[in-house]
């Protein structure tokens, strides 16, 4: 039985559109699901345009900029009418709201670009510090750790947001590793030209995943637990990794 949508108080129903990278909408797609269920759990509705696309970061990264800007301009026309823009990755996230401006800068569609940045949120810092919200009502029982991306972290400033979220989820237990902001070694391309120096961060993280003796490590980074989940998967197969969203979609 599905719940009872419930409105928090000093906030009004809004209409979010969904930005869901490519990774997730491909291997994660429970991620995107799980973040439509914790909005409509508290009164919001949501879209998702199907006509999005990849956000371009990867030719943005390898110095192809034009090559970005043409796959980033399909982005500018899918959300050029939304209010709010939701990104359930801090990766993509920060492509769109900090360098969609640097890479439309002197271009012709600059305005938009700055435009589509000013309506951009990771999905953390727009439950906590748009609409306030701090327990969505879920429960997760068990030990979990959580890991701090680096594009959500050192670009869009994302580091309490998730961690006052899941203070609140009934039957959790989080416990800070010491490396929890240390780079997982992923980095997109990063970990397909330098494999060897990418696992061996990978190593670093899982390491200190593992001194907490968690079940769970958590991230807003589907990404990084792509990165991590492999590295557990293949050394140690006990720790479970879990998009933030699916864990406070829990009931």
């Amino acid at each position: 039985m599905p719940c009872r949508a419930i409105h928090i108080s000093g906030t009004h129903p809004m209409r979010v559109t969904l930005f869901v990278p490519c990774f997730i909408d491909s291997l994660y797609p429970n991620v995107g699901m799980s973040m439509v269920r914790v909005l409509e759990h508290l009164g919001h509705s949501v879209e998702f345009p199907e006509e999005q696309t990849c956000c371009g970061q990867p030719p943005f990264n390898s110095g192809y900029w034009d090559e970005a800007r043409a796959v980033a301009s399909k982005q500018l026309d899918v959300f050029k009418n939304a209010e709010i823009i939701l990104s359930g990755s801090g990766s993509c996230g920060a492509m769109f709201k900090v360098f969609y401006p640097e890479l439309f800068h002197g271009h012709d569609r600059e305005a938009e670009a700055k435009a589509l940045s000013a309506k951009t949120w990771e999905f953390s810092e727009f439950l906590v510090n748009k609409l306030g919200v701090k327990d969505v009502g879920a429960r997760f029982d068990g030990k979990a750790t959580f890991h701090d991306g680096c594009h959500g972290l050192r670009e869009l400033g994302t580091k309490h947001a998730p961690r006052e979220l899941l203070s609140h989820v009934k039957g959790l237990e989080l416990v800070e590793m010491s490396e929890a902001e240390t780079c997982c070694g992923f980095g997109g391309t990063f970990a397909v030209k330098y494999p060897q120096i990418s696992t061996a961060m990978a190593e670093v993280k899982c390491n200190s995943i593992c001194e907490t003796k968690a079940d769970f490590v958590i991230s807003n980074d589907s990404s990084c637990l792509m990165q991590i989940g492999g590295w557990l998967d293949r050394n140690i197969g006990s720790v479970k990794c879990l998009h933030l969203a699916e864990v406070l979609a829990s009931r």
